[in-house]
């Protein structure tokens, strides 16, 4: 099967589509590079990629609606895998104009390839954050998700209406995944585990928000991609073919003893500096995952204190840690 996976050099683009590749598919990687973060270990992610069989990429920005449309004309991908946008929540307090650019304005340009070049498959990621202002835990699918706190959650949320309004007109089948807190090997640096651990192993501070009375549905990354692709593999049929699933690992973990959890793993202990509640942040995220489950059989179950050795490992490895 040709996929076609948008942000192939990110996070969780990088390790989907080294999936794919490992199943047999043929995978068309796009990505834009953007100096977000760093470009140095998006290039060594992609380097994880290239070379091998199956895999093409392009360098090419989503909103770049021409260039975009030339790609699914030419390529026509039997799934696409839509990974590609500008992350972050507080980031978004600062630089809002990029995030109305990917993932709004680039989102309807994917929505645009897909319509007049259809896929079997849409998967999108959509996220936690778009659940915002709500208080009723574990987070379901069924929630009221109409009020947001920060405008990356807003565009998410957007994400998701945009695909109901194209699923429902031209038959689109589409499928939106709200991550719930992804960590594990080649994670994003400005994420709270490349952060703490940074800190951990240089001594420094850990600044830890709304004096840490917060909790986290820590899910790993290996369970994000099995979901994922399973996902990816079983298209929407209802009416409008679209559907939104949580994924995450069902369990809320407290800021605090996630941070001991870090400090095992790397062997180290934290100094922590107790901040206030940052602008835009949820209290709280923990993942109801019962539909999921139901549709394809899977939900994330790896244990913190699992994955967190195994993200140790790789980023004392990569960041010459000893």
């Amino acid at each position: 099967m040709k996929v076609l996976v948008t942000g192939c050099a990110g996070f969780i683009g990088m390790h989907c589509a080294a999936r794919l590749l490992e199943r047999g598919d043929e995978v068309i990687g796009i990505d834009n590079l953007s100096p977000y973060y760093s470009v140095e270990l998006k290039q060594a992610r992609l380097a994880q990629l290239e070379g091998r069989k199956g895999f093409r990429f392009q360098r090419l920005d989503i909103s770049e609606g021409t260039a975009l449309g030339a790609l699914f004309t030419r390529e026509k991908p039997a799934a696409v895998l839509h990974l590609a946008a500008q992350p972050g929540v507080r980031y978004s307090l600062e630089n809002p104009a990029s995030y109305i650019q990917a993932n709004l304005v680039g989102f309807a340009n994917i929505l645009e390839g897909c319509r007049h070049n259809p896929p079997r498959h849409l998967v999108y990621a959509s996220s936690s954050s778009v659940y915002g202002a709500n208080t009723r835990l574990p987070c379901s699918e069924s929630d009221n998700v109409d009020h947001p706190v920060s405008l990356y959650a807003a565009t998410k949320k957007s994400n998701e209406l945009m695909v109901h309004a194209y699923s429902h007109l031209y038959g689109l089948p589409a499928t939106g995944l709200r991550f719930f807190t992804v960590y594990g090997p080649w994670g994003r640096p400005e994420m709270s585990p490349m952060l703490f651990a940074t800190a951990i192993m240089e001594r420094k501070p850990i600044q830890v928000f709304n004096h840490g009375d917060m909790q986290r549905d820590f899910t790993y990354i290996d369970d994000i991609v099995e979901g994922t692709l399973r996902v990816l593999d079983k298209p929407a049929a209802g009416k409008p073919p679209h559907d939104v699933f949580n994924i995450g690992n069902h369990q809320a973990v407290g800021l605090l003893d996630y941070i001991a959890a870090m400090e095992k793993a790397l062997g180290k202990k934290a100094v922590l500096e107790m901040k206030p509640m940052q602008p835009g942040d949820v209290r709280a995220t923990y993942a109801d995952t019962a539909r999921l489950a139901a549709a394809v059989g899977f939900a994330p179950s790896t244990p913190l204190a699992a994955g967190l050795e195994k993200f140790s490992a790789w980023f004392k490895g990569y960041y010459g840690h000893g």
